[in-house]
């Protein structure tokens, strides 16, 4: 093993120190390949988060029309059962995938749309409730059945 004399330590240490200070003043302060990059990723986040927010409105709106539907058989409710139950599995996943973008929640990154993905989540809940609640709940409450026969005579 070899020992330095403190000469060559603090010689040594000197130019470890002179190299990194003359590379650091000849680099940029932000590479802007790297930061045009890091721009993309985040735009394309966001674009692709903006797709996935306008599917589940499109979805949340068709679970809505179906409500409006009357006189339905059997296989038509066991379809609407399955509907309700695929909606709760898809909002599953994706209040895992909003959960998963805390972070960048946090630091400020896509704010706007991840609030609206958020947003959409929340009316999808409240379509799948809404069409459980008008074919499955609501029919079986006698005040309901006098209320619809009521309306339906207006």
């Amino acid at each position: 093993m070899e020992c330095l004399s403190p000469k060559s330590a603090i010689v040594d240490t000197f130019s470890n120190l002179r190299s990194f200070s003359f590379e650091e003043k000849k680099a940029p302060l932000l590479d802007e390949e790297r930061v045009n990059t890091l721009l993309d990723v985040i735009l394309d986040f966001k674009s692709g988060l903006k797709d996935k927010t306008e599917r589940i409105y499109d979805v949340n709106e068709k679970i809505e029309s179906i409500s409006w539907l009357n006189d339905l058989d059997e296989e038509c409710l066991m379809i609407l059962n399955d509907i309700i139950s695929s909606a709760k599995d898809l909002r599953t996943s994706l209040i895992r995938q909003y959960i998963s973008m805390n972070y960048l929640r946090k630091k400020g990154i896509a704010k706007e749309e991840i609030k609206d993905f958020k947003n959409s989540i929340d009316e999808l809940k409240e379509s799948y409730e809404d069409l459980e609640s008008v074919f499955f709940f609501l029919p079986k409450m006698p005040d309901f059945e006098e209320t619809t026969q009521k309306l339906s005579l207006v």
